[in-house]
């Protein structure tokens, strides 16, 4: 975009003026908006010429400010070139700058990122975990990698980043990443929160995702049948770590733990419930909403199991749950000698609680969604909607109606 720009000395009459010189000062003037400023000069009114804009003098004094005048102009004019070859906005304030020597305060995509994440990384177990650190680390990196590769920098200005930026960087997190939809749709997510805090700041002028739309994918949640769950726990297991983490996983499926609530779990949060029976009283990890969930008989007896273990005696946590990653490793091993063919991972037991155990026994929808510690029931609702065998089983009874005998 051309800016119109022009260049004007002239002199200010100062308060109070009786007679006498006065100070030259010259108007900057970008695309109508002008900004003065004084020359540090002075000069007799006799003297101007208002066409000229110089002294019309055959004095060495005003010859002298003549050639200084001329050296300014130079100067404002080597600024506005300057400023067009780094591709820098032209304005009144940012060509006063350039020609005072006085760098702009400008901000940079990568250095801003990495500010936030720097912060989140300070704050990590308080209000944030490593797990998010983690996905705004990721997204970082790939943010790096494409300005490397299409602009040739390792930063750039965050006010350069326009809708043209989003749509490149979202074919690049497809293409060049590999990054399946829901996958590059979270980067994009992460990286506009980085946006939103330039904007919040007035470090950019408009909204590069202004027009931008994110379309996430249903994702198919796997779950156990009532048969893999039965299998699962009625099997022997010889090796001890597998057995171990077999009961956990079991635990899960008939409490709908998530895999950090079960590890923090601890003895102090089992208690008598309203009916006189053990329940499990805790705030999520995640939410730090309470769920408060009756022992069915399964889960119970594999806390009795555990009472005299050395770690359970020596932590006061319920259950010895080692880290995320082993516990998983354990359950494809798991999987496999029990012929299960889906890929089990420690959340697949909050599905089955919420799906096989819970819902597909009759347990209405609110109670569910409570003892899972959910904030909005529509999040419980999702699991009703996958719960084709319960349709199945509801539908039966009305089958039987329209039988001809």
């Amino acid at each position: 975009m051309k800016n119109t720009f022009s260049l004007l000395f002239y002199l200010k009459k100062p308060k109070n003026y009786v007679s006498g010189e006065m100070p030259i000062y010259m108007r900057i003037t970008v695309d109508g908006v002008p900004k003065e400023l004084s020359t540090g000069k002075i000069g007799d009114p006799k003297d101007w010429n208002t066409k000229t804009c110089r002294l019309d003098s055959r004095k060495e004094h005003a010859r002298t400010i003549n050639r200084y005048l001329k050296t300014v102009e130079d100067k404002i004019d080597q600024a506005h070139i300057d400023l067009i070859k780094a591709d820098q906005e032209i304005t009144t304030e940012s060509l006063k700058n350039k020609y005072l020597g006085i760098e702009e305060d400008r901000h940079n995509l990568v250095a801003v990122f990495q500010d936030h994440n720097d912060k989140i990384k300070a704050l990590i177990g308080n209000g944030f975990e490593k797990g998010t650190l983690t996905k705004y680390n990721s997204t970082l990196k790939h943010t790096k990698s494409f300005i490397l590769e299409k602009y040739k920098a390792n930063d750039i200005a965050v006010d350069k980043v326009d809708s043209f930026f989003i749509s490149e960087f979202e074919f690049y997190l497809r293409s060049r990443c590999k990054c399946a939809n829901n996958s590059a749709v979270k980067h994009i997510k992460n990286f506009g929160k980085i946006i939103r805090i330039c904007l919040a700041n007035r470090w950019m002028k408009h909204d590069p995702f202004l027009n931008h739309k994110n379309k996430i994918d249903k994702v198919v949640r796997v779950i156990l049948t009532p048969t893999e769950l039965e299998d699962i726990n009625n099997k022997e297991f010889v090796i001890e770590r597998l057995r171990i983490v077999r009961d956990i996983f079991i635990f899960c499926c008939y409490t709908g733990l998530s895999f950090i609530d079960v590890q923090e779990l601890t003895k102090s949060e089992i208690r008598k419930g309203i009916d006189g029976a053990s329940w499990i009283m805790k705030k999520r990890h995640k939410t730090s909403v309470p769920c408060h969930i009756p022992l069915l008989p399964v889960a119970e007896d594999i806390i009795n199991r555990y009472v005299d273990h050395p770690f359970c005696e020596n932590t006061e946590r319920v259950l010895p749950v080692s880290s995320n990653q082993k516990m998983n490793a354990y359950l494809k091993e798991i999987a496999d000698l029990c012929g299960i063919t889906k890929h089990l991972t420690f959340h697949i037991a909050r599905h089955t609680f919420a799906t096989t155990v819970t819902l597909g026994n009759g347990i209405p929808i609110e109670s569910v969604s409570k003892m899972l510690g959910h904030t909005d029931i529509r999040t419980t609702q999702f699991y009703a909607k996958i719960m084709d065998t319960k349709v199945g089983a509801d539908m039966a009874g009305l089958k039987r109606k329209f039988v001809v005998a």
